[in-house]
């Protein structure tokens, strides 16, 4: 299960986790890691999209607090339903709201580590922040950390994606 911060434009509109271009580089990511797409369910943390008007775009927010708690029990429900075997928390929003507001993502990325809501969960960075990387070489660097996480998550599945 890969649990996301929040929905994008695209995700907003069409109404479906990770089909905008976060979503193709996730894709393409844990192909990279040898997890099968189509076995990994997805949703976001919180499940409504917070914006600010930019132009003719909506960028979004970062979700306060109050809407991550206010969603928490629909994640809930969610890991109860889906039962993953691991859960791949992508952005400091899942990670904090899966492990907890004192959780660093930048420092503690890329390890295991358990919650009261899973056994195996992984936080890594969210692919948006590497389409939001302005030079070619830190985004290639990013994009190397993206998988490299998911490769941990690959591990805990023992081939069983």
């Amino acid at each position: 299960m890969c649990v996301g911060e929040q929905p994008g434009d695209q995700e907003d509109l069409q109404g479906e986790p990770f089909v905008g271009p976060a979503g193709a580089l996730l894709d393409k990511a844990l192909a990279e890691a040898g997890i099968a797409g189509d076995q990994v369910y997805v949703t976001n943390a919180v499940k409504h999209f917070s914006w600010e008007p930019r132009g003719k775009r909506r960028i979004h927010k970062k979700p306060r607090m109050s809407e991550m708690k206010a969603c928490h029990p629909w994640l809930e429900a969610e890991l109860r339903s889906v039962k993953p075997s691991v859960v791949v928390c992508l952005g400091a929003t899942a990670a904090q709201s899966m492990l907890g507001s004192q959780f660093k993502l930048m420092q503690q990325r890329g390890t295991v580590t358990s919650s009261a809501l899973a056994e195996r969960v992984v936080a890594t960075i969210h692919p948006s922040s590497i389409l939001r990387t302005p030079d070619s070489k830190a985004r290639r660097a990013a994009d190397e950390l993206l998988v490299a996480d998911l490769k941990v998550a690959a591990e805990l599945l023992g081939g069983r994606s």
